[in-house]
């Protein structure tokens, strides 16, 4: 029985050869693989809230001219200098007193949206609930209104009209709907009053 292996076994060098050239291809694969990995860990601990709000962004959008989609962030840089951070990686620099006074200008004369209104409204609503000691049921948002509780019983109604008034009423469907100057005036309408330290 004679065999050769010569035909089975490929010659040293070109194993070598052959792991030259694929070596290279799987360090980049694995090097994709690192970075990979790597920018997932860095999204992961990357902090995810936003620091500001889209009135923030509509605020500076107006002082720069641009969209506010475009807007990342913003920071002060040595209590001087302005940077916004722009979303395709560009940044813009402006002087601190500058941009401040530009700020106040533009909130002064942009008008609240939807969305803002019943966050400000909400948190109104949930002081006044905590001052008086009672709870609320869902909020009707396109009407800003809501039903107010006192020990699980219903005391009345209280919401804000377009026009910016607080009013309460006793009955759901009833007249009678009172405005008040503001949320505590409203509630007081329902005869709550807030609780007296003993």
């Amino acid at each position: 029985m004679t065999h050769t292996t010569s035909a089975q076994q490929p010659p040293t060098d070109c194993g070598l050869t052959q792991l030259k050239r694929i070596a290279p291809d799987e360090q980049a694969i694995a090097q994709a693989e690192l970075n990979g990995y790597v920018a997932e860990q860095a999204q992961a601990v990357a902090p995810t809230t936003d620091p500001l709000t889209s009135r923030d962004r509509r605020i500076i959008s107006e002082i720069i001219q641009i969209e506010p989609e475009s807007i990342c962030t913003l920071w002060i840089e040595g209590g001087i200098t302005v940077w916004v951070q722009l979303v395709n990686g560009g940044r813009l620099a402006f002087e601190r007193d500058w941009f401040a006074s530009r700020v106040a200008e533009v909130k002064a004369t942009l008008p609240e949206t939807p969305r803002e209104r019943n966050e400000r409204l909400s948190e109104k609503l949930e002081t006044a609930c905590k001052k008086y000691g009672l709870t609320h049921g869902e909020i009707d948002w396109l009407s800003f209104s809501t039903t107010l509780y006192l020990n699980r019983q219903r005391v009345g109604f209280v919401g804000c009209n377009l026009q910016g008034q607080w009013y309460s009423r006793i009955s759901q469907l009833g007249g009678g709907s009172r405005t008040a100057v503001d949320i505590d005036a409203a509630i007081a309408l329902l005869g709550v009053r807030q609780a007296v330290a003993a």
